[in-house]
């Protein structure tokens, strides 16, 4: 089948595709070195809407290679340059209509259509030079790597090739030629470590430094010295230099180090890193063609996996799904927030004061039971605030401006009572909270939001014995406040629409995922891994092993052990919310005698470092009493999923979240949880836990599956 029938064919099944235009114009060289066909990447929107390849925009691209074609076989032009829109290069191919193939054939027809286009580049009869102008991902990399030469914007915000991320390979070319242009272990960087390490983007510099792009200059001539450098390459002024690879043990050495990176990431629960790291084995000593096969088929059997699928769910849920919240309020009922105060000065009050003063940059004022307190957490503020500009994420007025919005008062009176959002982070337990929650109503305004940064209890009765209690509202954060993006707005039984809408609109301003959360016992996320951790735990209690139990976890390729999250966590943080999940649903959540040990003698977890490597600690093991019932394996992940889909049914059952979809970008974004997963109930789904739990699954065929 020839190109143009494949992507007539593959056109057919992305109804809807953005087409991506490639508008052909000619221009003079300077120094008299000839004519240039430039080929302008352009769907036709501002930067907000940024250039894909879908089919039809591939049918276009060819186009312009049968008319620049032509002309460099007549001598018409001296050499083809291709550039995109402003701002934007390309973003890679549209995701969007590779979620409704349902056929391999289809699939391999995508990845076959995409090389026939691109191949034609680096065929052509004149030299080729891409000029990587804005941002640059996936296909839109790949389009520049079959050119002779490359550019590259010091502006560039945004270089990858984020295929791995999503459950897919570098399929136009990206595995094949970029360790035969920069060598293996920096294009196992780019396509495996940056991608696995939460999609990292590369700026312009840095695409310059690794010699994916032969030469840089500045965003504001950038098309204009791109020019004249192409006229100094064709004038011979200039001989691109790179570096001789290494086709020996090097070669096979940053291949090991990629399934190392795989390993410690996925632990081989998800293919697509492996699938990738197999064709970079295979071109060190094969055509350029072999290689471009392999990609093929491995994109068409990626395209039809469930692993994808679940990776595209996950990612539209992060890029769509959190910018529209389930159930939140009209966004016209928000008040204003021009003040904040933040009740507590401890580490994680002053997280928050930091990210305050950072996103809303409006004043903001700390209190705490004695003014050392307070001056540590100022304190504490302002050194982070010093550390941003030490490292030129932040300018010196900047620096200065948010270290005079950051400050601290005893007088709760004084602090807050201008105050339009004051949020609490004290101890977690309800008569301190409750206290705290009666000061604060007695000097803030009638409309001032009252907030609550608990991670178990319930907003309601902290709220009960308020004047007011239509204005508290839950607003949980996840450590390290600064990374993590989820942010859970609790709605209490007497929240109301405008302090809802309220938190909704702050949430934003902080750039933070926000999901609307019933006020049911530990939210969303601690209660699906208080079950979780609950279950790991009473299996260890009873006899099996802690290596067993590590490893029988390790398929669900999550970001870390159980064992580790609880020391991350913190055993008395993790106790506190079993206990309170053991009290709304004792028959569900024991309370570990074990952890219990742990924690009173202070102990941070059950490990600690020798030579290197994690050992249990022999006087933690000494606290612990142990059954003798001995799981395996398979026993000990098919009793935890079970108990976590369960949880999550009974979860949607009592509406703690509007639908699957939440629960899923909560674990996305709150506990890590990895996008092969599409976070946790397409992987349920998958195994068929949800089915032999609760009957049915969770999400509908298609959704985060292959359509039928």
């Amino acid at each position: 089948m020839s190109t143009t029938e494949l992507l007539k064919r593959a056109a057919e099944l992305f109804p809807g595709e953005v087409v991506t235009t490639a508008h052909v114009r000619h221009l003079d060289l300077p120094q008299q070195a000839g004519r240039l066909a430039l080929i302008t990447l352009d769907n036709g929107f501002d930067h907000t809407k940024p250039t894909t390849f879908g089919p039809g925009s591939l049918a276009k691209l060819s186009e312009a290679l049968d008319q620049v074609e032509a002309e460099a076989a007549e001598g018409k032009i001296a050499a083809v340059a291709i550039t995109g829109k402003p701002f934007i290069f390309a973003v890679g191919a549209d995701l969007k209509g590779v979620e409704v193939l349902k056929e391999h054939s289809d699939a391999l027809a995508i990845g076959k259509g995409g090389h026939d286009v691109f191949k034609r580049i680096a065929a052509l009869a004149v030299p080729s030079f891409a000029y990587y102008n804005g941002a640059a991902m996936g296909g839109g990399v790949e389009v520049g790597l079959h050119c002779t030469y490359r550019t590259v914007s010091s502006g560039v915000p945004a270089f990858s090739l984020p295929e791995v991320f999503l459950g897919l390979v570098p399929g136009w070319g990206g595995c094949t030629i970029l360790p035969n242009l920069i060598g293996p272990a920096k294009a196992v960087k780019v396509i495996v470590e940056n991608s696995m390490s939460q999609n990292k983007q590369l700026k312009g510099a840095e695409v310059f430094e690794l010699g994916i792009a032969d030469a840089i200059f500045e965003p504001a001539d950038f098309l204009e010295q791109s020019l004249h450098w192409t006229a100094a390459v064709l004038k011979g002024q200039i001989a691109v230099q790179r570096e001789e690879i290494d086709r020996g043990k090097a070669w096979d050495d940053a291949v090991a180090w990629g399934r190392l990176v795989a390993d410690a990431k996925v632990h081989g629960a998800a293919p697509a890193a492996y699938k990738a790291l197999d064709i970079i084995q295979q071109v060190k000593d094969q055509d350029l063609q072999a290689g471009f096969d392999a990609e093929d088929a491995a994109l068409a059997d990626l395209i039809m996996s469930g692993e994808l699928r679940a990776g595209l769910y996950a990612f539209n849920l992060v890029q769509r799904r959190a910018k529209r919240p389930f159930g939140a309020p009209d966004k016209s009922l928000a008040r204003p927030v021009s003040k904040v105060g933040v009740v507590g000065a401890g580490l994680m009050a002053s997280q928050l004061a930091l990210l305050f003063a950072r996103r809303l940059e409006v004043p903001v004022v700390l209190t705490d039971i004695d003014q050392a307190r307070i001056d540590k957490g100022v304190g504490y503020v302002h050194g982070e605030i010093d550390k941003l500009l030490a490292k030129g994420r932040i300018g010196k007025d900047k620096s200065n401006k948010l270290k005079g919005l950051v400050t601290g008062h005893l007088d709760k009176a004084v602090a807050f009572g201008d105050a339009d959002f004051v949020i609490e982070a004290v101890f977690e337990e309800m008569g301190v909270k409750q206290n705290v929650f009666a000061e604060l109503e007695a000097v803030v305004s009638p409309t001032t939001i009252l907030a609550t940064n608990t991670s178990s209890l319930s907003v309601t009765e902290m709220a009960s014995k308020l004047e007011h209690p239509e204005r508290v509202v839950g607003f949980h954060f996840f450590n390290p406040v600064a990374i993590l993006p989820l942010l859970e707005i609790v709605r209490a039984e007497k929240t109301d629409d405008a302090s809802l809408a309220t938190a909704f609109g702050v949430a934003r301003k902080l750039r933070k995922t926000a999901v609307l959360s019933k006020d049911a016992p530990a939210f969303v996320v601690n209660r699906i891994l208080t079950r979780f951790m609950g279950e790991i735990q009473t299996v260890i209690d009873e006899g099996t092993p802690f290596e067993t139990v590590e490893k029988a976890v390790l398929p669900l390729g999550l970001p870390m052990s159980p064992i580790a999250l609880l020391e991350l966590v913190g055993p008395a943080i993790a106790l506190h919310v079993s206990e309170t999940l053991h009290g709304a649903f004792p028959e569900r959540f024991a309370v570990s005698e074990n952890l219990g040990k742990v924690v009173t003698a202070g102990k941070r977890g059950f490990y600690v470092w020798e030579d290197g490597k994690q050992v249990l600690d022999p006087t933690v093991l000494e606290l612990l009493s142990f059954g003798d019932t001995v799981l395996t394996e398979e026993q000990v992940r098919e009793r935890t999923l079970a108990a976590v889909a369960q949880e999550i049914g009974l979860m949607l059952a009592e509406g703690v979240v509007g639908e699957a979809q939440d629960i899923d970008l909560c674990m996305i974004t709150g506990a890590g949880w990895p996008f092969h997963l599409g976070g946790i109930t397409p992987y349920l789904d998958r195994e068929g836990v949800s089915q032999r739990v609760n009957g049915k699954p969770f999400l509908a065929p298609g959704v985060a599956s292959v359509p039928a």
